[in-house]
């Protein structure tokens, strides 16, 4: 299976978008990116998805190619028993070595887990592994500003430290993004200064950006820059 898999995403290959997408990447080797557009891995993931054998493909860590991990990630996702998702999701995180598969890869099974879910980040955050803190902070985003959302859970991700780019970059999009959800319980953490200068910052551009922050609000974020 594993080999049946390589040829296609090389069949589905392409060199021009291979180039581009590398130099998104500074993580991933060069040499490990065959080039494949995502709806064409998001399609071929599905297909593979139904198949009986699939097991054999997603216990072959680590992968080769970059694809492989993104099919890996797409197909884990599509996995609609929570149990066994949760399983491969956390047998599969360590492996995972770039921003495109960790923010790609959301379980639509998790929504309907949430109390369970939320044991599973805490973990993840508390992680000494780069993707798996990213991975840990964007399901706490994606799963829990809404209905689900409590004052506790902003305060998990202020209290991260860490000196890796994609962590404090993944702390920024949470806190502009929660700015946008929850704005009168998100704006103490930049009026006091609770986050690293950088992330702070990093928090108000992403925010001043966004469609769902008010003119008003924007020029007042502004004021609070470091």
């Amino acid at each position: 299976m594993i080999r049946e898999i390589e040829n296609t995403l090389f069949q589905l290959q392409d060199e021009k978008y291979r180039t581009f997408q590398a130099k998104l990447m500074p993580t991933v080797a060069a040499e490990t990116v065959i080039g494949v557009r995502t709806p064409e891995l998001r399609k071929f993931a599905k297909q593979l998805a139904k198949q009986e054998d699939i097991a054999d493909f997603l216990q072959a860590l680590p992968h080769r190619y970059f694809e492989e991990n993104q099919l890996h990630g797409f197909i884990v996702s599509e996995i609609k028993d929570f149990g066994l998702c949760i399983t491969e999701v956390c047998r599969f995180l360590p492996y995972v070595d770039n921003w495109a598969t960790c923010d790609q890869m959301s379980p639509k099974i998790f929504k309907k887990h949430r109390p369970e879910l939320l044991t599973y980040i805490r973990d993840w955050i508390a992680s000494d592994k780069t993707y798996t803190v990213r991975f840990g902070i964007g399901m706490l985003m994606t799963h829990f500003l809404d209905e689900d959302f409590e004052t506790e859970y902003p305060e998990m991700v202020a209290a991260i430290r860490s000196e890796e780019y994609y962590v404090n970059m993944m702390i920024a999009w949470y806190f502009a993004t929660a700015l946008a959800k929850q704005y009168d319980s998100i704006l103490p953490y930049l009026e006091n200064r609770r986050l690293e200068p950088w992330t702070h910052n990093k928090t108000i551009q992403k925010a001043v950006e966004s469609y769902r922050i008010t003119a008003e609000q924007k020029a007042y974020l502004k004021k609070l820059k470091r």
